[in-house]
Protein backbone atom coordinates (compact mmCIF):
# COMPACT_ATOMS: atom_id res chain seq x y z
CA UNK A 1 0.00 0.00 0.00
CA UNK A 2 0.83 3.98 -0.02
CA UNK A 3 1.18 6.01 2.82
CA UNK A 4 2.51 9.32 3.98
CA UNK A 5 6.23 9.35 6.02
CA UNK A 6 7.74 11.93 8.02
CA UNK A 7 11.42 11.95 7.61
CA UNK A 8 12.64 15.74 8.92
CA UNK A 9 10.90 19.39 9.51
CA UNK A 10 9.38 19.90 6.27
CA UNK A 11 9.80 16.67 4.56
CA UNK A 12 7.15 14.33 4.36
CA UNK A 13 6.88 11.65 1.66
CA UNK A 14 4.45 9.45 -0.03
CA UNK A 15 5.97 6.05 -0.09
CA UNK A 16 5.28 2.57 -0.53
CA UNK A 17 4.73 0.62 3.01
CA UNK A 18 4.12 -2.99 4.22
CA UNK A 19 0.57 -3.70 3.80
CA UNK A 20 -1.28 -4.04 7.30
CA UNK A 21 -1.90 -6.85 8.87
CA UNK A 22 -3.97 -8.07 11.84
CA UNK A 23 -1.87 -8.39 14.89
CA UNK A 24 -4.36 -9.23 18.00
CA UNK A 25 -7.62 -10.68 18.17
CA UNK A 26 -9.06 -7.28 19.02
CA UNK A 27 -7.82 -5.98 15.78
CA UNK A 28 -9.40 -4.74 12.65
CA UNK A 29 -7.78 -3.59 9.21
CA UNK A 30 -9.89 -1.05 7.54
CA UNK A 31 -9.73 0.30 3.74
CA UNK A 32 -9.36 4.53 4.14
CA UNK A 33 -12.10 6.02 2.57
CA UNK A 34 -10.84 9.94 3.91
CA UNK A 35 -7.96 10.73 5.63
CA UNK A 36 -6.90 14.18 6.75
CA UNK A 37 -3.47 16.29 7.59
CA UNK A 38 -4.43 17.70 11.65
CA UNK A 39 -3.06 21.01 13.13
CA UNK A 40 -1.19 19.09 15.29
CA UNK A 41 0.35 17.46 12.50
CA UNK A 42 2.18 20.54 12.18
CA UNK A 43 4.32 20.18 15.03
CA UNK A 44 7.24 18.27 14.07
CA UNK A 45 7.01 19.40 10.63
CA UNK A 46 7.73 22.80 11.73
CA UNK A 47 10.27 21.27 14.04
CA UNK A 48 8.31 21.93 17.36
CA UNK A 49 8.62 18.20 18.12
CA UNK A 50 11.44 15.62 17.53
CA UNK A 51 10.63 13.40 15.00
CA UNK A 52 13.34 10.75 15.48
CA UNK A 53 13.28 8.08 12.82
CA UNK A 54 11.43 8.32 9.92
CA UNK A 55 8.10 7.25 10.51
CA UNK A 56 4.14 7.37 9.08
CA UNK A 57 1.66 9.69 10.41
CA UNK A 58 -1.95 10.44 10.49
CA UNK A 59 -4.35 9.50 13.37
CA UNK A 60 -8.01 10.65 11.75
CA UNK A 61 -9.56 8.47 9.67
CA UNK A 62 -13.25 6.73 8.35
CA UNK A 63 -13.10 3.77 6.13
CA UNK A 64 -14.78 0.15 5.17
CA UNK A 65 -13.88 -2.98 7.26
CA UNK A 66 -11.78 -5.61 5.54
CA UNK A 67 -11.28 -7.96 7.79
CA UNK A 68 -11.34 -8.11 11.65
CA UNK A 69 -9.92 -10.30 14.32
CA UNK A 70 -11.44 -13.46 16.10
CA UNK A 71 -12.89 -11.29 19.45
CA UNK A 72 -14.25 -8.17 17.56
CA UNK A 73 -18.14 -8.88 17.18
CA UNK A 74 -19.28 -5.28 17.09
CA UNK A 75 -18.35 -4.62 13.09
CA UNK A 76 -17.90 -6.47 10.21
CA UNK A 77 -16.05 -6.58 6.59
CA UNK A 78 -17.42 -4.59 4.84
CA UNK A 79 -19.21 -1.67 7.22
CA UNK A 80 -18.19 2.17 6.85
CA UNK A 81 -16.42 2.95 10.12
CA UNK A 82 -15.54 5.96 12.01
CA UNK A 83 -12.84 5.61 14.78
CA UNK A 84 -10.84 7.87 17.38
CA UNK A 85 -7.50 8.78 16.96
CA UNK A 86 -6.84 7.27 20.63
CA UNK A 87 -7.73 3.95 20.75
CA UNK A 88 -10.03 2.24 23.49
CA UNK A 89 -11.25 -1.13 24.79
CA UNK A 90 -14.41 0.73 25.83
CA UNK A 91 -14.84 -1.74 28.70
CA UNK A 92 -12.17 -0.72 31.39
CA UNK A 93 -13.17 1.47 34.01
CA UNK A 94 -11.68 4.45 32.26
CA UNK A 95 -14.08 3.59 29.64
CA UNK A 96 -16.75 3.20 31.81
CA UNK A 97 -16.23 6.39 33.53
CA UNK A 98 -16.55 8.29 30.15
CA UNK A 99 -12.63 8.84 29.57
CA UNK A 100 -11.41 6.76 26.48
CA UNK A 101 -9.05 8.62 25.81
CA UNK A 102 -7.55 7.60 28.93
CA UNK A 103 -8.37 3.63 28.62
CA UNK A 104 -5.94 1.26 30.35
CA UNK A 105 -5.06 -0.26 26.55
CA UNK A 106 -5.12 2.88 24.55
CA UNK A 107 -2.75 3.07 21.75
CA UNK A 108 -2.87 6.58 19.59
CA UNK A 109 -2.99 6.24 15.74
CA UNK A 110 -0.52 7.17 14.18
CA UNK A 111 -0.42 5.39 10.51
CA UNK A 112 -3.66 6.76 9.01
CA UNK A 113 -2.45 8.94 5.79
CA UNK A 114 -2.24 5.47 3.84
CA UNK A 115 -4.51 3.71 1.75
CA UNK A 116 -4.88 0.91 4.49
CA UNK A 117 -5.21 1.23 8.76
CA UNK A 118 -4.95 -1.62 10.91
CA UNK A 119 -6.82 -0.58 14.17
CA UNK A 120 -6.13 -1.95 17.83
CA UNK A 121 -8.74 -2.19 20.25
CA UNK A 122 -11.09 -2.22 17.19
CA UNK A 123 -13.89 -3.84 18.94
CA UNK A 124 -14.67 -0.86 21.76
CA UNK A 125 -13.10 2.07 18.91
CA UNK A 126 -14.82 1.51 15.42
CA UNK A 127 -18.44 2.47 15.35
CA UNK A 128 -20.07 1.27 12.53
CA UNK A 129 -22.69 3.79 10.57
CA UNK A 130 -26.63 1.97 9.84
CA UNK A 131 -25.40 2.69 5.45
CA UNK A 132 -22.60 3.83 4.14
CA UNK A 133 -22.82 7.85 3.77
CA UNK A 134 -23.67 9.51 0.81
CA UNK A 135 -20.30 11.18 -0.20
CA UNK A 136 -21.48 14.70 0.82
CA UNK A 137 -21.44 14.07 4.36
CA UNK A 138 -18.01 12.02 4.02
CA UNK A 139 -15.96 15.65 5.08
CA UNK A 140 -18.10 15.56 8.20
CA UNK A 141 -18.31 11.86 9.63
CA UNK A 142 -14.43 12.36 8.92
CA UNK A 143 -14.30 15.25 11.38
CA UNK A 144 -16.32 13.99 14.26
CA UNK A 145 -13.08 11.39 14.62
CA UNK A 146 -11.25 14.00 15.68
CA UNK A 147 -11.64 17.79 15.22
CA UNK A 148 -15.43 18.15 15.96
CA UNK A 149 -15.06 15.49 18.95
CA UNK A 150 -12.35 17.62 19.96
CA UNK A 151 -13.91 20.66 19.64
CA UNK A 152 -16.80 19.17 21.48
CA UNK A 153 -14.58 18.13 24.46
CA UNK A 154 -12.99 21.54 24.63
CA UNK A 155 -16.86 22.92 25.10
CA UNK A 156 -18.07 19.70 27.74
CA UNK A 157 -15.09 20.44 29.76
CA UNK A 158 -15.63 24.46 29.62
CA UNK A 159 -19.21 23.66 31.04
CA UNK A 160 -21.04 25.81 28.23
CA UNK A 161 -24.34 25.67 29.10
CA UNK A 162 -27.62 27.12 27.49
CA UNK A 163 -27.84 30.96 28.19
CA UNK A 164 -24.16 31.33 28.96
CA UNK A 165 -21.03 33.42 27.18
CA UNK A 166 -18.28 31.42 25.37
CA UNK A 167 -14.83 32.52 23.95
CA UNK A 168 -13.46 30.28 21.45
CA UNK A 169 -9.65 30.86 21.31
CA UNK A 170 -7.92 29.91 18.11
CA UNK A 171 -9.48 29.47 14.56
CA UNK A 172 -8.12 26.18 13.45
CA UNK A 173 -10.66 23.24 12.71
CA UNK A 174 -10.87 22.53 16.48
CA UNK A 175 -11.64 25.95 17.13
CA UNK A 176 -14.09 25.89 14.39
CA UNK A 177 -15.89 22.81 16.12
CA UNK A 178 -15.61 24.27 18.96
CA UNK A 179 -17.59 27.25 17.97
CA UNK A 180 -20.14 24.30 16.36
CA UNK A 181 -20.02 23.01 20.03
CA UNK A 182 -20.76 26.20 22.14
CA UNK A 183 -23.96 26.39 19.65
CA UNK A 184 -25.68 23.08 20.21
CA UNK A 185 -25.05 23.24 23.48
CA UNK A 186 -27.09 26.50 23.95
CA UNK A 187 -24.39 29.57 24.51
CA UNK A 188 -26.47 32.75 23.65
CA UNK A 189 -23.09 34.48 22.93
CA UNK A 190 -20.17 32.63 21.23
CA UNK A 191 -17.17 34.98 20.82
CA UNK A 192 -14.80 34.18 18.49
CA UNK A 193 -10.71 35.31 18.47
CA UNK A 194 -9.49 35.38 15.09
CA UNK A 195 -7.07 37.61 12.78
CA UNK A 196 -7.96 35.48 9.45
CA UNK A 197 -11.02 36.75 7.52
CA UNK A 198 -12.29 33.30 5.40
CA UNK A 199 -12.01 31.67 9.31
CA UNK A 200 -13.80 34.54 10.76
CA UNK A 201 -16.64 33.66 8.33
CA UNK A 202 -17.04 30.39 8.50
CA UNK A 203 -16.69 30.82 12.42
CA UNK A 204 -19.87 33.30 12.03
CA UNK A 205 -21.41 30.68 9.87
CA UNK A 206 -21.06 27.82 12.43
CA UNK A 207 -23.01 30.05 15.02
CA UNK A 208 -20.06 32.68 16.79
CA UNK A 209 -21.91 35.94 17.29
CA UNK A 210 -19.06 38.41 17.86
CA UNK A 211 -15.10 38.21 16.02
CA UNK A 212 -12.09 39.41 18.02
CA UNK A 213 -9.29 39.94 16.11
CA UNK A 214 -7.09 41.34 18.91
CA UNK A 215 -4.20 39.30 20.59
CA UNK A 216 -2.37 39.19 23.99
CA UNK A 217 -3.24 41.98 26.53
CA UNK A 218 -5.45 43.62 23.91
CA UNK A 219 -7.99 40.52 22.92
CA UNK A 220 -8.37 40.10 26.74
CA UNK A 221 -8.95 43.72 27.26
CA UNK A 222 -11.50 43.37 24.03
CA UNK A 223 -13.24 40.24 25.74
CA UNK A 224 -13.47 42.26 29.08
CA UNK A 225 -15.73 45.12 27.05
CA UNK A 226 -18.06 42.56 25.64
CA UNK A 227 -18.32 41.03 29.34
CA UNK A 228 -19.41 44.37 30.85
CA UNK A 229 -15.79 43.73 32.19
CA UNK A 230 -16.20 40.51 34.02
CA UNK A 231 -14.88 37.64 31.52
CA UNK A 232 -16.36 34.97 30.01
CA UNK A 233 -18.82 31.93 31.76
CA UNK A 234 -16.40 29.59 29.23
CA UNK A 235 -13.48 29.95 27.33
CA UNK A 236 -12.42 26.54 24.82
CA UNK A 237 -8.85 26.59 24.41
CA UNK A 238 -8.10 25.20 21.34
CA UNK A 239 -4.24 26.34 20.70
CA UNK A 240 -2.09 24.98 22.79
CA UNK A 241 0.63 27.58 23.56
CA UNK A 242 1.36 30.13 26.98
CA UNK A 243 0.11 32.92 24.85
CA UNK A 244 -3.59 31.07 24.12
CA UNK A 245 -3.45 29.79 27.35
CA UNK A 246 -3.18 33.01 28.79
CA UNK A 247 -5.46 34.74 27.08
CA UNK A 248 -7.91 32.27 27.91
CA UNK A 249 -7.51 32.37 31.59
CA UNK A 250 -7.52 35.53 31.67
CA UNK A 251 -10.70 36.20 29.16
CA UNK A 252 -12.87 33.66 32.02
CA UNK A 253 -14.68 35.35 35.08
CA UNK A 254 -14.22 34.03 38.05
CA UNK A 255 -16.25 30.62 38.88
CA UNK A 256 -16.11 30.34 34.95
CA UNK A 257 -14.08 27.57 33.32
CA UNK A 258 -11.33 26.95 30.61
CA UNK A 259 -11.50 23.54 28.68
CA UNK A 260 -8.15 23.26 27.20
CA UNK A 261 -7.75 21.26 23.98
CA UNK A 262 -4.96 22.13 22.29
CA UNK A 263 -1.83 19.93 22.74
CA UNK A 264 0.26 22.24 25.37
CA UNK A 265 4.12 23.84 24.12
CA UNK A 266 5.59 25.47 26.73
CA UNK A 267 2.70 26.16 28.60
CA UNK A 268 3.31 26.96 31.90
CA UNK A 269 0.33 27.84 34.71
CA UNK A 270 0.84 30.46 37.87
CA UNK A 271 -0.80 28.01 40.62
CA UNK A 272 -1.32 31.04 43.15
CA UNK A 273 -2.55 32.83 39.75
CA UNK A 274 -4.72 29.95 39.20
CA UNK A 275 -6.22 29.75 43.06
CA UNK A 276 -6.44 33.40 43.46
CA UNK A 277 -8.69 33.51 39.86
CA UNK A 278 -11.34 31.27 40.90
CA UNK A 279 -11.38 29.71 37.48
CA UNK A 280 -11.71 26.16 36.50
CA UNK A 281 -9.00 24.43 34.24
CA UNK A 282 -10.01 20.81 32.45
CA UNK A 283 -8.53 19.46 29.07
CA UNK A 284 -6.52 16.37 28.01
CA UNK A 285 -6.58 14.18 24.83
CA UNK A 286 -10.55 14.47 24.02
CA UNK A 287 -12.33 11.44 25.03
CA UNK A 288 -13.75 11.27 21.47
CA UNK A 289 -15.15 7.76 21.74
CA UNK A 290 -17.73 8.81 24.59
CA UNK A 291 -19.28 11.24 21.59
CA UNK A 292 -19.46 9.17 18.19
CA UNK A 293 -22.18 7.85 18.34
CA UNK A 294 -24.38 11.28 19.18
CA UNK A 295 -22.05 13.45 16.78
CA UNK A 296 -22.69 10.95 14.43
CA UNK A 297 -26.11 11.39 14.45
CA UNK A 298 -25.83 15.12 14.43
CA UNK A 299 -23.73 15.08 11.42
CA UNK A 300 -25.88 12.24 9.29
CA UNK A 301 -29.14 14.48 10.28
CA UNK A 302 -28.01 17.04 8.84
CA UNK A 303 -27.89 19.27 12.02
CA UNK A 304 -24.24 20.32 11.86
CA UNK A 305 -21.73 20.61 9.32
CA UNK A 306 -18.14 20.34 10.42
CA UNK A 307 -16.48 18.81 7.06
CA UNK A 308 -17.06 22.88 6.01
CA UNK A 309 -13.85 22.90 8.25
CA UNK A 310 -11.85 21.08 5.34
CA UNK A 311 -11.20 23.91 2.74
CA UNK A 312 -8.76 21.73 1.04
CA UNK A 313 -9.50 17.88 -0.94
CA UNK A 314 -6.30 16.75 -2.38
CA UNK A 315 -5.65 13.01 -3.59
CA UNK A 316 -3.59 11.03 -0.85
CA UNK A 317 -0.40 11.24 -3.28
CA UNK A 318 -0.53 14.81 -2.76
CA UNK A 319 -0.19 14.67 1.30
CA UNK A 320 3.01 17.18 1.29
CA UNK A 321 0.93 19.60 -0.23
CA UNK A 322 -1.78 19.26 2.27
CA UNK A 323 1.10 20.09 4.82
CA UNK A 324 2.58 22.91 3.41
CA UNK A 325 -0.63 24.14 2.59
CA UNK A 326 -0.96 23.97 5.96
CA UNK A 327 1.57 25.92 7.43
CA UNK A 328 1.19 28.03 5.35
CA UNK A 329 -2.28 28.77 6.05
CA UNK A 330 -3.47 28.31 2.93
CA UNK A 331 -6.07 25.94 3.97
CA UNK A 332 -7.79 25.45 7.29
CA UNK A 333 -7.92 21.49 7.06
CA UNK A 334 -6.33 19.26 4.10
CA UNK A 335 -8.75 16.41 2.98
CA UNK A 336 -6.85 13.51 1.85
CA UNK A 337 -8.85 10.64 -0.70
CA UNK A 338 -7.09 7.57 -1.66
Amino acid sequence: MRGAVIYAPGDVRFENLDDPKILQSTDAVIRTVATCVCGSDLWPYRGAEPIGDPHPMGHEYVGIVEEVGNEVANVRPGQFVVGSFATSDNSCVNCRNGWQSSCLHREFMSTCQADYVRIPNAHGTLVATDEHPDAEFVPSVLAVSDVMGTGWFAAIAAEVKPGSTAVVVGDGAVGLCGVIAAKELGAERIIVMSRHESRQQLALEFGATDVVSERGDDGIARVKDLTEGIGADSVLECVGTAESMRQALHSTRPGGNVGFVGVPHEVAVDGQELFFSHVGLRGGPAPVRRYLPDLIDRVLSGRINPGKVFDLTLPLEQVAEGYKAMDERRAIKALLKP
